[in-house]
């Protein structure tokens, strides 16, 4: 179906102010699959990487080291004699290692999207029998590493440290991307998955749409803020909420019970790429929003190769696709139409197809690992807001005993 080969594009959109940290982010163009060597510390990879030059499929062994990390590649086959047959280039979130060869060098690896930072000064490099090591120091030797790249699973495992148990919700106009990309989510967190939507039709014995017709979409509102301030207290869920005006989270001043966790907009865009197999990544600084835009997913360029690899291409997108999707984003903020924008992160897709809900759950890790990254404290304030009864004031915390009523009203986080 040509619908299935349409680009999805992803905006990352965050209400928190965040130190500029790269200016360019893509997901890996690369494909792997991997086998764990042993239980804790390395895991056997192979991979073959996208680039004008010769491919090569090798393997990897990675290994995680508090401060540091290793790369240990087997080179065995390639007839390298000394450390002047290999270039090593590493720069922050980035790195592409070859095997040099008159007129046609070897990529042995290339990706611009390294798990986390690294300082590049302090990369060293050396040949050990078979095998080209390279050490990174890590910017921050607090983030234990599960792969030497991100990915899917890299993600899926790593951020089980940064949420620290903290809840995720997805918000949208659309229940059932709600609830694809939610059961991503929790498959990969190990996480577990609630959709309000069956909650609500379990308790009435009614569908929702029924419901709807029969009493309107307030007193459905209703009812689904009532089964969110049931969940709120919940750790290591992954929320499906209703989609569209008739939720709960259509509506600013039902968002007490929503800001317990994390929450995601899943929200659907217009604008248009003229390439269906580019990805690009920009930051762009207004009212403290940090917007992240990925014109990724098309059928051709990222889908299932040979055993469940997973692949993808990476071409820079025209200036006229980026600001098209920057305006069309700030103008969902400035509008200020949609209580949605009180949403932790935004992630805009452009078209839908339920085949892409784990590659909308990626870019949902993604967004809320550099999120979470950029303030440590926000799991811990989040199980605080809970512990205090989640009183709305989300945000800007208030002391125990602050009754919202007692000023008027409550603060809706939306400043």
């Amino acid at each position: 179906m040509e619908a299935a080969a349409a680009a999805k594009g992803v905006c990352f959109l965050f209400r928190h102010p965040i130190p500029a940290r790269s200016a360019a982010v893509s997901l890996p163009s690369f494909s792997y699959s991997h086998k764990h060597k042993h239980k804790h510390l390395v895991g056997l990879r192979s991979f073959r990487c996208s680039s004008t030059a010769p491919l090569s499929t090798t393997t990897y062994e990675f290994s995680d080291g508090s401060s540091e990390v290793d790369l240990r590649l087997n080179i065995g086959g390639f007839d390298v004699r000394s450390s002047r047959d290999l270039s090593v280039n590493a720069d922050d979130t980035s790195l592409a290692i070859r095997v040099l060869r008159p007129g046609s060098p070897i990529t042995l690896i290339e990706t611009n999207r390294l798990f986390d930072r690294i300082k590049p000064a302090e990369t060293i490099w050396y040949i050990d029998d078979d095998q080209l090591v390279v050490n990174f120091k890590k910017q921050d030797p607090d983030l234990k590493w599960p792969d030497i790249m991100e990915s899917w699973e890299s993600l899926a495992a790593g951020s089980t440290q940064l949420l620290k148990g903290a809840s995720i919700y997805l918000v949208g106009d659309s229940t059932e991307i709600n609830q694809k990309v939610a059961q991503e989510l929790a498959t990969g967190l190990g996480y577990t998955p609630l959709s309000t939507k069956e909650l609500l039709e379990s308790i009435s014995n009614q569908t929702v749409d029924s419901w709807l017709l029969a009493e309107g979409s307030e007193s459905v509102a209703n009812a689904e803020g009532a089964v969110l301030e049931s969940i709120s207290s919940h750790v290591r869920t992954v929320v499906a909420t209703l989609g569209g005006k008739h939720g709960a989270a259509g509506s600013a001043d039902r968002w007490r019970h929503l800001y317990a966790g994390f929450t995601v907009w899943l929200s659907q865009t217009e604008a248009k790429g003229e390439n269906f197999q580019s990805i690009l990544g920009f930051f762009s600084w207004k009212k403290h929003l940090l917007l992240l835009l990925l014109q990724v997913f098309s059928g051709w360029g990222f889908g299932q190769g040979n055993d469940g690899e997973i692949l993808s291409s990476s071409q820079r997108m025209g200036a006229k696709d980026e600001d098209s999707a920057k305006e069309e984003t700030h103008k969902s903020v400035r509008d200020g139409s949609t209580a949605y924008t009180n949403a932790d992160v935004v992630v805009k897709l452009q078209g839908w197809d339920a085949a892409y809900a784990k590659s909308v759950a990626q870019a949902c890790l993604s967004a809320l690992k550099q999120l979470i990254l950029s303030d440590k404290k926000l799991p811990g304030k989040k199980s605080l807001y809970i512990r205090l009864g989640c009183r709305g004031d989300w945000p800007n915390i208030k002391p125990p005993g602050w009754d919202p009523s007692s000023e008027g009203e409550i603060n809706l986080g939306t400043q």
